[in-house]
């Protein structure tokens, strides 16, 4: 009896020592997607995106939206959005708005643009990727910066 239980105590020890964190996950992807290794990233961002991990949502609905290491898919990019969106992650609500605002991978609506541009507006690092976009002409960007009376 001793042995099966330690036997069984092995065998899932070693089951969690080959399971990644989903943070580890993210850092590795994250690092190979800023290295342009998107094929590569993809394939660590995804399983910490499927744990849960709100920055790897975001950075999944990225790699959706912009065709990297994945073919370019719009509802799929909105649907990661959506995820990190629901976390509180700032990015994704700022994006979420942007797919609302486009009706690019939903309904295009503008109440749920400014509602989810509004949640966007409390984090800064959303506040700066709207100022870098405003500031490249993005008119998308520009029609949220109005919608929210910016």
């Amino acid at each position: 009896m001793t042995r099966q239980i330690l036997f069984m105590l092995m065998f899932l020890l070693s089951i969690v020592a080959r399971s990644q964190s989903a943070d580890a996950l993210y850092d590795e992807g994250k690092k190979l997607y800023d290295a342009k290794k998107y094929e590569q990233a993809f394939k660590k961002l995804l399983p910490a995106a499927q744990k849960g991990n709100k920055k790897a949502q975001y950075r999944v609905g990225r790699c959706y939206d912009k065709g990297h290491g994945v073919t370019e898919d719009n509802q799929k990019a909105y649907q990661w959005y959506l995820k990190g969106a629901q976390q509180g992650h700032g990015k994704s609500q700022y994006q979420l708005a942007k797919c609302y605002m486009k009706g690019k991978g939903t309904a295009k609506d503008s109440a749920k643009a400014k509602a989810w541009m509004l949640k966007a507006m409390k984090n800064d690092k959303a506040k700066e990727k709207l100022k870098e976009d405003v500031a490249e002409g993005d008119k998308t960007a520009i029609a949220l910066q109005k919608l929210i009376g910016k």
